[in-house]
């Protein structure tokens, strides 16, 4: 009686692993995985976005250092919600709302605002366009506000068809995740 006990604990453990796997490989699993990096600050994400600031030749080291806060603090608020996901054979949609600070809303006020008063910023063209910066990142951390985006990701079937996996992130997703989104970017 006590090795049919083992014995059916064991089938219902590898039952509970094997079904488990299965239910943590679905498209809506791949995109939580994918956001949940950005809200656990995961060493690829910090890793990417060093890379993009040492790539930016146009602010200093202080600023780049203080963009890097807003965007850790942006990551670590991110909020969202699954709305939908459809499958359709070996690909598959999944629909979310994300909730992030409205830095775009900031930065577009702060060039208004430097466009508007020119002068507070003139100075060698260097020094100009980095009082721009300053004021823009100032203007940036005050940022409370939330903005929300329905971002749709793309998910796919391995080779194998085996695992999901998520297409290459588009560009104006990346800027909604950040909150630097720009609706009307073309007409500027």
């Amino acid at each position: 009686m006590k090795k049919g006990k083992i014995f059916l604990g064991f089938l219902l453990f590898c039952f509970c692993l094997t079904g488990c796997s299965d239910m943590m490989n679905t498209p809506t699993k791949r995109v939580e995985e994918y956001l949940g990096k950005y809200q656990i600050m995961d060493h690829e994400v910090l890793d990417q976005l060093d890379e993009v600031l040492k790539e930016n030749n146009t602010l200093t080291q202080e600023q780049k250092t203080e963009y890097k806060t807003l965007l850790e603090k942006q990551y670590q608020n991110l909020s969202y919600k699954i709305k939908n996901e459809i499958v359709d054979g070996d690909t598959a949609e999944v629909t979310v709302e994300i909730s992030v600070f409205d830095f775009e809303n900031a930065e577009r006020k702060a060039e208004e605002y430097i466009e508007e008063n020119p002068k507070e910023f003139e100075e060698n063209e260097e020094k100009s366009i980095e009082k721009e910066m300053d004021y823009k990142i100032k203007q940036m951390k005050s940022v409370t506000d939330k903005i929300q985006y329905t971002i749709s990701f793309h998910v796919r079937k391995d080779e194998e068809k085996k695992r999901w996996i998520l297409d290459e992130i588009e560009e104006d997703v990346l800027l909604k995740i950040h909150g630097l989104y720009r609706e009307n970017l073309e007409s500027e």
